[in-house]
């Protein structure tokens, strides 16, 4: 099964202010989707509401067509940051329990992605390391066999091979099911081979969104000599301009077919295009927080 989340417009306030504002955004079917952001941003909201763990103030989410009302889907399976799991209970006792809520729970999947994860059944989830607790917290949410699965920084605590493993499990299973998956997370290296897509979330509103492969084949970085004039490169296309010494580096989100002389243009990686656009949002904050000269 397939599905489709998508969120027109969306605000959520709370008393120190906006969480989300005039968020917009489609999650495609069968997809991994990262969602990125600095701290505070609004991901974590975002989630939450596409769960229906939250109302949102103004706009709406819909999955597959169906309005998010406060109500949990059945199709739709999240795992928040915390990892909310009986400490003091064994493995086995989590799954029991959790089959028990869930009447199409699939137990033998379940334990497949145990043994994957390498978890004993006798174990208590007290006595685990945080990244086993992620992979079991993990396990019960894919056991639902849900179509969209959000996921709120779940590689925030795993060791390496940890995130490779618990990515490569995420790509099969939309491999196998069609299952859609919608991630927020910091970690922009290995979020580049594993999803297909990217939402970034600044100040509550989505800034960049699309293929991660075009985003990254469409950005390039031009160097030039810094007295050169820039007449020739639309502001619209500047995402951030550097000039240390005798040297200017633009990243631009769209190069010119022809460069002028003493101009080159090398492709950016998605580390260096996230951290520029973050950069260039923050400094324009502070410009416009910065009251004008002879203001009272």
């Amino acid at each position: 099964m397939t599905i489709r989340l998508e969120v027109h417009n969306a605000g959520k306030r709370y008393r120190r202010g906006w969480a989300l504002l005039n968020c917009t955004a489609t999650i495609e079917p069968s997809s991994i989707t990262a969602l990125v952001g600095p701290n505070g941003a609004g991901k974590s909201t975002l989630l939450a509401a596409a769960a229906g763990l939250i109302s949102l103030t103004e706009g709406d989410v819909t999955v597959d067509g169906r309005p998010v009302d406060g109500r949990m889907d059945p199709a739709v399976g999240y795992l928040a940051q915390d990892k909310p799991l009986y400490r003091r209970w064994r493995v086995s006792e989590m799954l029991a329990h959790t089959r028990d809520l869930n009447t199409d729970f699939d137990d033998r999947h379940a334990r497949r992605l145990i043994d994957e994860a390498s978890l004993s059944m006798d174990h208590r989830v007290g006595a685990l390391s945080g990244g086993q607790r992620t992979r079991l917290a993990l396990v019960l949410v894919l056991g639902r066999r849900p179509a969209l699965v959000l996921l709120d920084e779940p590689l925030a605590d795993l060791d390496p091979l940890a995130r490779l493993r618990v990515q490569q499990t995420l790509m099969a299973e939309v491999a196998d099911t069609g299952m859609t998956v919608l991630m927020s997370s910091h970690q922009l290296t290995e979020i580049r081979d594993s999803c297909d897509s990217l939402l970034l979330l600044q100040d509550g509103h989505v800034t960049l969104r699309g293929p991660m492969d075009h985003l990254v084949e469409q950005h390039r970085i031009l160097t030039g000599p810094t007295t050169d004039s820039l007449d020739w490169l639309p502001p619209a296309h500047r995402v951030e301009l550097r000039s240390v010494g005798q040297q200017t580096r633009v990243l631009v989100s769209t190069a010119p077919p022809v460069l002028p002389g003493g101009w080159t243009a090398e492709p950016a990686d998605l580390e260096e295009i996230v951290i520029a656009r973050l950069r260039t949002a923050e400094i324009r904050t502070a410009e416009n927080a910065t009251p004008a000269a002879g203001a009272a």
